[in-house]
């Protein structure tokens, strides 16, 4: 793949994280048509341009129920999501949480000394339950 394709792709993968661009927007950023738009992508990049902006859109809606007080609904519309079910769905699946869950178990995790800050959230932790495990054990002192 030549460095002139890459450097399209890349940019193109950057619009991605921020806003959502149809298949054929941004084939034609690339100067590709869809199908070879889609192609390169993959190759270049290992994942689907849907599975691109699925993903930087969950990890924005992580960062924002962390590191605001907005609303499940607010963070829904923000990250580009049409419908505060399918998100869920989709979050659920990713992180096996509900959002309000892992914001909650975060939190809690954070006020236990569990994290260095309420913003960072070892992955880890989210897919093998461990929020869940920490927001449930009684606080103890000592």
């Amino acid at each position: 793949m030549d460095a002139e394709l890459v450097r399209r792709l890349e940019r193109v993968r950057e619009r991605l994280a921020e806003e959502p661009l149809s298949l054929e927007e941004a084939a034609r950023e690339a100067y590709l048509s869809p199908f070879h738009f889609h192609r390169q992508f993959a190759r270049a990049f290992g994942q689907t341009p849907h599975e691109f902006a699925t993903a930087a859109r969950l990890e924005r809606a992580k960062q924002l129920l962390l590191a605001t007080e907005l609303p499940v609904t607010d963070i829904v519309l923000k990250v580009g999501y049409e419908s505060q079910g399918s998100f869920g769905t989709r979050f659920v699946r990713e992180y096996g949480v509900t959002p309000t869950e892992f914001r909650r178990g975060a939190r809690r995790l954070w006020q236990l000394g569990g994290i260095r800050s309420h913003r960072f959230v070892p992955l880890c932790f989210v897919q093998n339950g461990k929020i869940r495990e920490a927001a449930s054990r009684p606080q103890t002192l000592g």
